[in-house]
């Protein structure tokens, strides 16, 4: 069966499904701004068989892993989608790092991608945001908003189990690829970025994951190195093996302290000390 057909069963069984297809057929050319996880993956597979003209659109930075941008540019050549790599440098307003980070980049980010999306005649600029995402602390949301960026996911209250559960209908190998955000979340608030330091923790993250243990981060904390991993994969971090060579590894790329958070993986970790604020 292929995405075609899949989109067609999924549309006779999935009345929230339904609506999202017809959301996005109305939609006359649609720029997604495509990270390549499963979210905006999702989306742009959906859109590209129901929408009328579609093109992907992917943020290269020092703050967005390279092998993460190496796959949406893979994934846009499997699903054959029009692709677009807009070219960032870290934004002088964000450089230390602030707690509203997150809404000062997407202002910016997303101000380039309209523009490039009017010179190249689309209507509409979409992203993946899902409704789950509403019980985040996400202030890059108000920038969505007051930029007039559309979130079809979240206005069909889609969730991320939805997503993940229609991904693999649809054939789409992103299905179970565990959440990932912009490097900067592995920093403490107010903290100067330096493209050093997340090339640091882009390294670190990758050998970890090649280790074969997918859902981790790396807190960066001066010279000490944070290892949050999922609960369901503690026990391979916990291999003698596998800690000697993560501690060689990550001693390698700068870090002179290496430690294992035992409470886990927790998405956004550092917003606890906003709350404790």
């Amino acid at each position: 069966m292929n995405i075609n057909q899949a989109i067609e069963k999924l549309r006779k069984v999935e009345p929230k499904f339904e609506i999202l297809c017809k959301t996005l057929e109305e939609t006359p050319s649609i720029v997604v701004a495509f990270s390549g996880g499963v979210d905006s993956t999702f989306l742009v597979a959906v859109a590209s068989v129901v929408a009328r003209r579609v093109m992907a659109l992917t943020v290269r930075s020092p703050y967005i892993a390279t092998w993460e941008i190496e796959e949406a540019v893979d994934l846009t050549k499997v699903l054959n989608l029009e692709h677009h790599i807009l070219e960032a440098t870290i934004p002088e307003t964000i450089k230390y790092n602030p707690s509203d980070r997150c809404y000062l980049c997407k202002r910016e980010i997303f101000s380039k991608i309209k523009k490039i999306a009017e010179k190249a005649h689309y209507n509409t600029v979409c992203d993946g945001s899902n409704y789950d995402d509403l019980g985040d602390y996400r202030p890059g949301m108000r920038a969505l908003k007051e930029l007039e960026i559309k979130s079809p996911l979240l206005e069909c209250q889609v969730t991320k189990a939805e997503i993940r559960s229609w991904s693999k209908t649809l054939g789409l190998e992103t299905w179970d690829k565990p959440p990932y955000a912009c490097l900067l979340t592995r920093m403490p608030y107010d903290t100067l970025v330096e493209p050093e330091a997340l090339k640091m923790i882009e390294k670190a993250e990758a050998f970890i994951i090649d280790m074969g243990i997918r859902a981790i981060r790396v807190r960066k904390h001066n010279d000490l190195a944070r290892i949050e991993v999922d609960a369901k994969e503690m026990s391979k971090m916990l291999n003698l093996k596998v800690i000697s060579k993560v501690v060689e590894a990550l001693k390698s790329y700068g870090f002179n302290y290496v430690t294992l958070d035992l409470a886990g993986y927790k998405m956004g970790s550092f917003n606890d000390t906003l709350e404790k604020e």
